[in-house]
């Protein structure tokens, strides 16, 4: 599939979605829509199974919505906007497998919302981060009052999105926002390293613990270990629990098969 303002590139394990509106990645209803196309080609590809989401040049990762589309959009028009960036989100969030945002530069509004969707977030140390909403008269709509929460806690949360001010990277790790800061010539590669990292384990049991992760933030304890069991007898189904097991028991080095 051709994209207008997504990059989409599919090397074995591993895909790339890059963000493409340099040099501030604005956030409009093509991109939003073009990322949802993109996860679902990928999911379609069984080979795949991490994703990275990247962006265009070192100045932004995302410097938030596209505010040009926005201003004259009537209340309704913003309804079904805010729409397609949920869906955007909800398909980074919801693909079974995990998915790596690599940060760089201004991170914001909504592109702080893209970055929250996805599982890791792997920062370089030039990244900056806010909830700026607030200045202009409205609040995060794309999910940062829920995720942020969930991330950083209420209290931290409430302090970015009802003050807007900006913080950088090293607060960012402090606060729980992002996995791992490191130099801004190293983050793709650190990106890559981990991306490769990840797509070395077993499928299955990669699938059934982002499902139970992602199930038990939604639930009671009680449901949630219960989702956690069911998860794990799945996943106990699969051969490669087998050849897991019989590795450590022959003191050899696994050969998962993604069955």
């Amino acid at each position: 599939m051709a994209y207008e303002t997504i990059l989409l590139k599919i090397e074995g394990k591993i895909a790339t979605i890059t963000l493409n509106r340099p040099p501030m990645n604005p956030l409009n209803s093509v991109i939003l829509r073009e990322i949802a196309q993109a996860v679902g080609e990928i999911e379609a590809d069984d080979n795949v199974k991490v994703i990275i989401v990247n962006s265009a040049g070192d100045r932004a990762f995302a410097a938030g919505a596209d505010v040009k589309e926005m201003v004259n959009l009537t209340p309704i028009e913003l309804y079904d906007f805010c729409q397609g960036f949920r869906k955007a989100c909800e398909s980074l969030n919801r693909y079974p497998l995990p998915v790596i945002a690599v940060i760089k530069g201004l991170t914001l509004g909504g592109g702080c919302e893209v970055a929250m969707a996805c599982d890791l977030r792997i920062a370089a140390d030039n990244a900056k981060f806010s909830q700026p909403e607030i200045n202009l008269g409205i609040l995060p709509g794309a999910g940062g009052t829920q995720r942020l929460t969930r991330l950083v806690g209420a209290a931290r949360a409430k302090e970015m999105i009802f003050t807007g001010d900006m913080i950088d990277a090293a607060t960012a790790e402090r606060y729980g926002l992002v996995n791992k800061v490191v130099p801004l010539a190293d983050v793709d590669k650190a990106a890559m390293e981990l991306a490769e990292k990840l797509a070395a384990k077993p499928k299955v049991s990669l699938k059934m613990s982002k499902a139970s992760i992602n199930a038990g933030q939604n639930v009671d304890l009680g449901t949630g270990l219960d989702f956690e069991i069911m998860s794990f007898a799945l996943a106990s189904s699969s051969e490669d629990r087998h050849e897991g097991m019989t590795a450590l028991l022959e003191k050899r080095k696994a050969e998962f098969k993604d069955k």
